[in-house]
């Protein structure tokens, strides 16, 4: 939990950045839902125009996937090394830790071979993820509300609909957490609520 906490702590500059970049495209939503209605019939022309105007304001339409890069090799690593069972030859003693009794190594996949008490832990952990996902999902929605959405035909539209399919991808964590070792899983939990929680105070703060 102290590696999660620490990851996230350094990376609020970037948490910073996309609440700004947020802050950016809702102040250029009348501009391009005015570019949308000129060049409906034009979606390569609307693609340029739209990506001009980002680069014009200055404004990023993927910073929000800045956090979700940055900690993907600190989650490759946490995988490793709770998922070897030898480091270096040797027996890795990472595999002796645990949270509330549930080994830091167990998947929860694993609990069907005879559940313990203790593995409630991962119940736990994974209603934190799912919870995280949907109250993320809500604020997504809800700052979508006063987006415009992209043309259907727009080439890119699907990546750039904040109400399209990819308003589910918080709960791609969940799905996730199934084939992890528990100490992934709990990086998984406490750092999502982490950022939910940040998006929430950088939100009001860059309104």
């Amino acid at each position: 939990m102290l590696v999660t906490l620490a990851v996230r702590a350094v990376l609020i500059p970037v948490g910073v950045s996309v609440a700004k970049a947020a802050q950016g495209r809702r102040r250029i939503a009348p501009q391009l839902a005015a570019l949308q209605k000129r060049y409906k019939k034009n979606p390569e022309k609307l693609q340029k125009e739209t990506m001009a105007l980002y680069a014009a304001e200055k404004v990023s339409p993927l910073a929000g996937c800045l956090p979700m890069l940055a900690q993907a090799p600190v989650i490759s690593l946490v995988y490793a090394l709770f998922a070897s069972a030898h480091i270096a030859g040797e027996p890795n003693p990472l595999l002796d830790a645990s949270l509330f009794g549930a080994g830091l190594g167990r998947h929860l996949l694993d609990l069907g071979s005879g559940l313990q008490p203790s593995d409630l832990v991962f119940v736990a952990l994974l209603l934190v993820i799912g919870l995280v996902a949907w109250l993320s999902r809500r604020m997504a929605l809800r700052d979508a509300a006063t987006a415009p959405t992209p043309a259907a035909d727009a080439p890119g539209a699907a990546l750039l609909n904040p109400r399209g399919p990819l308003s589910w991808a918080p709960f791609v964590t969940l799905i996730a957490a199934a084939f992890v070792p528990l100490a992934a899983t709990l990086y998984l939990a406490v750092s999502g609520a982490w950022s939910y929680a940040e998006r929430r105070i950088l939100r009001a703060i860059y309104t």
